[in-house]
């Protein structure tokens, strides 16, 4: 029943797309067809992901299509099944909220056509990947979700660097698609088979299986966003339409995480504690380097794509532990990073396409995506203006908010490097778990700047200034995440315990203690070593702000006067005198000033004298160093090799012919 849904859910996709192609004469078919289409597919995705979950069982089918050796394989167990939840309850939230979003684009000069028919082909493809079962399978479905997507990054194409980060994306996709196939081809060759089946009986070498690794590591690591394989991330999603950078970021990344656990856990066979080093100190700088970046961005979408850098870090360095742990032969420990990670891949899923969300809204309502223009928008978007904080507090790690969850469970698999007999692995588990706190608090920074700037003060603009009401659905489907996004922090012990089956099925154990004390109380090692109650936490919250409205709200005599807030006698306070997005990560900037390339100008204007600044003009530009130290180098390369290259083309038919006749002796010399 469940694998049944799951194909309902590939089918509506599909269907979807089909009749968006109508579109292109009747505009309103995306609203009235396509989307709820679309939501049945996420309906039907979420419910097999969560009968899959809660049942344990393994699904399996195959389609008549193919090789004529090799039909089409499908499988449903646990781990495809959290991820199969996480893509349908994103899309069916997409499906909300796309016919309000979709609703200006009816009467202007954007292919909406294009738009419905490679959503649909986009979502398709992204469940068929988590559902494939052979590797012939897997990889036409990740190019169906790599095509797909770049169609989407490119809506905008009459604008220049929408297609130069189309072009970026597309091209480290197929590199990343490149190494996936290698790694696939290596499992093949030993297991005879492209079946995950014949993959998993494989007998690999310890060369081999690392070989596999470190090929699936740069594939997946690059569609996941991982520095610093991250160039593509930050161009691309900031030029997609706002619900499609919603799916980019909270599932597309997540479908690079299932591939990557897919083929470490469970079909490379016996994990090397190497390949945990490998993922712990590439997620951790990943994790800083991506809320560093983000804290400077003042283009809101932009910060929220380095943001999502960050998060994948977080998960890798879950992952890595998770993989150091079970290599050094502690599976109890391993259950608990590799839960963590889990929980922190849901959770990022949920809130960061709340925020991609809100961010469309902002961006179409108030037709300003730069944070040095915005201000004052908790009163113009007020339902935003809350989903949104859910969201910001949710990615900053509070409580009693999911994303508070996974990262404490994965503090407390670090504090467990103890148990480690290698003298190096205790320092270094360690060293990333401080990392780890770092990047928390300049998450927080990053969070409290992002919504301070755009929904608190005066609007610094007159666009953000006329901002309009937001459609119905567009607040529904935030509502949705943000309802999820709170569940899922309060009643955290539901969660792990549908988790519970992933590591029992790879590792053999699970965290059966961590929920033995019932639903009040989260106990991932013990109850003497840790524990949390969310719901505590939350009881706890709500009497400290009646407390403070009960004593703070006007009872008569006693009630506090109010008045207008001293303007330290310069008159009314203006939207220019309101910290501004640049300044409120200055101090930041100066302290980490080597991670970033900065070029900065400053401008003064002076009168016909010379004697008075008539005008200060700042301009600044922080751009990724990795641009510098590792692309420039190679597009130069490959543009001196295409130059040499270009020289064997003569335009003499002879020169041509004597190639042919060259090549031809050499292949005779090779085959005999």
């Amino acid at each position: 029943m469940a694998l049944d849904l799951a194909l309902y859910a590939v089918l509506a996709a599909l269907i979807s797309s089909a009749v968006s192609a109508t579109a292109f004469r009747i505009p309103a078919v995306l609203r009235f067809l396509a989307f709820p289409l679309i939501g049945v597919s996420g309906a039907c995705g979420a419910v097999a992901g969560v009968m899959a979950l809660t049942d344990g069982s393994v699904l399996s089918t195959s389609l008549p299509f193919g090789l004529p050796w090799l039909e089409w394989q499908l499988r449903l167990d646990v781990l495809s099944g959290l991820f199969v939840t996480i893509i349908g309850i994103v899309t069916f939230a997409v499906a909300v909220y796309g016919p309000g979003y979709v609703r200006e684009y009816e009467h202007g000069s954007h292919p909406l056509a294009q738009l419905g028919i490679f959503t649909g082909l986009f979502i398709a493809g992204m469940f068929l990947v988590v559902l494939a079962n052979d590797a012939f399978l897997f990889m036409i479905s990740w190019e169906l979700m790599s095509l797909s997507s770049y169609f989407l990054v490119m809506f905008h194409h009459e604008q220049a660097a929408n297609r130069r980060a189309g072009f970026l994306y597309l091209l480290m996709a197929h590199v990343g698609g490149l190494a996936i196939l290698l790694s696939y081809g290596v499992l093949a060759t030993f297991g005879d088979g492209f079946s995950f089946e014949a993959m998993r009986n494989a007998p690999l070498s310890p060369l081999w299986a690392s070989v596999a690794f470190a090929l699936a590591f740069i594939g997946f690591g690059m569609k996941a966003g991982l520095v610093p394989l991250h160039a593509w991330l930050p161009e691309a999603h900031p030029v997609a339409p706002s619900h499609i950078s919603a799916l980019m970021s909270g599932v597309m990344l997540k479908v690079a995480i299932y591939g990557f656990i897919r083929m470490t856990f469970d079909l490379l066979g016996e994990i090397q504690w190497g390949w945990g080093v490998v993922a712990l100190l590439l997620g951790s700088v990943s994790a800083l380097l991506g809320v560093l970046y983000a804290i400077q961005q003042n283009d809101l979408k932009r910060l929220l794509a380095y943001s999502s850098i960050e998060n994948i870090g977080i998960i890798f360095l879950g992952l890595g532990m998770s993989m150091i742990f079970i290599g050094t032969g502690l599976p109890a420990l391993g259950a608990i990073a590799l839960v963590a990670a889990l929980f922190h891949t849901f959770n990022h899923a949920m809130f960061k396409s709340l925020l991609f969300l809100g961010a469309g809204n902002i961006v179409q309502r108030a037709r300003e995506q730069n944070l040095e223009r915005m201000g004052g928008l908790m009163i113009r978007l007020p339902y935003t203006g809350v989903f949104f904080l859910i969201g910001c507090v949710s990615i900053a790690a509070l409580p009693p908010f999911n994303g508070f969850v996974s990262e404490w469970l994965t503090f407390q698999a670090a504090l467990q490097a103890t148990a480690l007999e290698n003298g190096v692995l205790r320092t270094l588990i360690p060293f990333t778990a401080a990392m780890l706190a770092l990047t928390g608090a300049l998450s927080l920074a990053c969070f409290v700047k992002l919504y301070g700037v755009a929904f608190l003060g005066q609007p610094r603009s007159r666009r953000v200034r006329h901002a309009r009401r937001t459609a119905l659905g567009i607040r529904v489907s935030q509502g949705l995440l943000a309802v999820i996004c709170l569940l899922a922090g309060v009643f955290p012990n539901t969660v792990v315990n549908l988790l519970n089956t992933i590591p029992n099925m790879f590792i053999g154990t699970d965290l059966a203690a961590a929920t033995s004390r019932g639903w009040l109380w989260l106990t991932p090692i013990a109850p003497e070593v840790a524990s949390y109650s969310a719901p505590l936490v939350l009881v706890g919250i709500l009497a400290a702000w009646l407390l403070t409205w009960w004593f703070i709200h006007p009872r008569g005599a006693r009630g506090v006067r109010r008045g207008p807030a001293w303007d330290c006698g310069f008159g009314p306070l203006g939207p220019s005198m309101q910290y501004t997005s640049t300044a409120f990560a200055m101090p930041i900037r100066r302290i980490f000033q080597p991670v970033w390339g900065i070029e900065e100008k400053i401008e003064r204007e002076v009168d016909s004298h010379g004697l008075r600044v008539t005008s200060i003009s700042h301009q600044q530009h922080i751009y990724d160093r990795s641009w510098a130290t590792l692309y420039e180098p190679i597009s130069r390369w490959v543009l001196s090799a295409a130059r040499r290259v270009s020289r064997l083309q003569q335009g003499n038919i002879r020169v041509y012919i004597a190639y042919s006749f060259f090549t031809l002796l050499l292949l005779l010399w090779v085959i005999s």
